[in-house]
């Protein structure tokens, strides 16, 4: 079978499985009986999890040379463990299994954009040709997890998350490996990357934007089930939003401009403070879920400009490791913020005042985002490619 098929199919099964856990294990646990600062401590913790995760499965694959082989172990051991995870109700079992599957499914999202950008690099296709399908698979299983909780219950989904696993194992076993550098891994290399004033600065911007969306992340599903919505609403809102991603990552190729990047991340951290301010507001769940669209305008441009820029100043032999740090800061670093802080100030002052300090947020990350792009503006010079060839 074609490589681009292979790869395009392994992205829609893999989002589908972050659709699951991501915006739906909140949900899950508050089925459970869990408070928000319950939940919060849970998520949180499992943020710390992955920064351990990420980095230590991102230095295997550049080590070992090899993406697939370390993504067929993960999904194997992500299969057993998120079957048993969806089928528990005891607190200590779910804070386990909960904290094993972060260890195995977390690692798969950088490995993943690094096999696209690789193999996209490799065949001379576009990055966002094979992304677009990841948003695909998010939304569409969002939507039927939702609908999977609404008819059949929570724990519904240990066999659907399992089998989802399943199908992605046996797609990552057909593709082929992602293209190695020649050049050697070494220590100074990412020493180089981390002592430049630029980079640490760039990461900053990355981690003041990610908190807040990794809060609305882990929150949205609960406000709209304290607004009187339902598990199907929330399925409908997060498909909403992954499904108006699918356009931009498609045309990234004529969006996305080299040596631009921190202005457009500025641009998506006004709309994540236009989003997050207006959900403040809302009080008819259904209004809320429709706003998600605004998805359109945020995480896919985000991500895409911080994925390009990272990739124009990591060393070649470091990419997979470079896009694990990026991950790391939004799941991992900014993860932990997120439900710690986010779970203590919605069970304390509740929706509104939640929304408002995570718009705030947002419209910080915004001025640093310019105040970079004002500094450094089209100065920066990068080895890297661009993946919107």
């Amino acid at each position: 079978m074609n490589t681009s098929i292979l790869l395009r199919s392994f992205n829609f099964l893999y989002f589908a499985l972050l659709a699951m856990f991501i915006p739906f294990l909140p949900v899950y646990l508050d089925d459970q009986g869990l408070t928000p600062a319950q939940i919060g401590l849970v998520i949180g913790t499992g943020g710390f999890i992955t920064i351990i995760a990420q980095p230590l499965w991102g230095m295997i694959s550049d080590r070992t040379k090899t993406i697939r082989k370390v993504l067929l172990l993960l999904l194997l051991c992500s299969a057993i463990t998120g079957y048993f995870l969806y089928d528990s109700t005891s607190y200590i079992q779910l804070i386990l299994l909960a904290m094993l599957l972060y260890f195995f499914l977390m690692p798969i999202d950088p490995l993943t954009e690094s096999l696209n950008f690789r193999i996209a690099e490799a065949s001379g296709i576009s990055y966002g040709s094979i992304r677009t399908y990841g948003a695909l698979g998010y939304g569409i299983m969002a939507l039927l997890t939702g609908y999977v909780m609404y008819y059949l219950g929570a724990r519904g989904l240990g066999l659907l998350f399992a089998g989802s696993c399943l199908l992605a194992f046996l797609v990552s076993w057909k593709m082929p490996d992602a293209p190695v550098s020649g050049k050697p891994v070494t220590l100074n290399s990412l020493r180089h990357f981390f002592s430049n004033k630029e980079t640490l600065l760039f990461l900053l911007l990355v981690f003041i934007i990610s908190v807040p969306a990794r809060m609305n992340d882990t929150f949205l599903g609960v406000t709209l089930l304290d607004l009187g919505g339902s598990a199907a609403l929330i399925g409908q809102s997060f498909f909403l939003a992954a499904i108006s991603e699918i356009l931009v990552f498609a045309l990234s190729f004529w969006w996305l401009r080299q040596g631009k990047e921190l202005l457009i991340i500025s641009f998506a951290g006004a709309c994540y403070f236009i989003r997050f301010f207006l959900s403040a507001w809302i009080t008819d769940p259904h209004l809320l879920a429709y706003l998600q669209v605004m998805q359109l305008f945020t995480f896919p441009v985000f991500y895409s400009a911080a994925i390009q820029y990272l990739y124009r100043i990591v060393p070649e032999e470091w990419r997979a490791t470079g896009q694990t740090v990026l991950a790391l800061l939004f799941f991992g670093v900014s993860g932990i913020l997120a439900s710690y802080a986010g779970g203590a100030l919605y069970g304390s002052f509740g929706g509104r005042s939640f929304y408002l300090y995570v718009s705030a947020m947002s419209l910080a990350g915004t001025v640093f985002g310019l105040a970079l792009y004002r500094t450094y503006g089209n100065r920066s010079k990068g080895t890297g490619a661009n993946i919107s060839s």
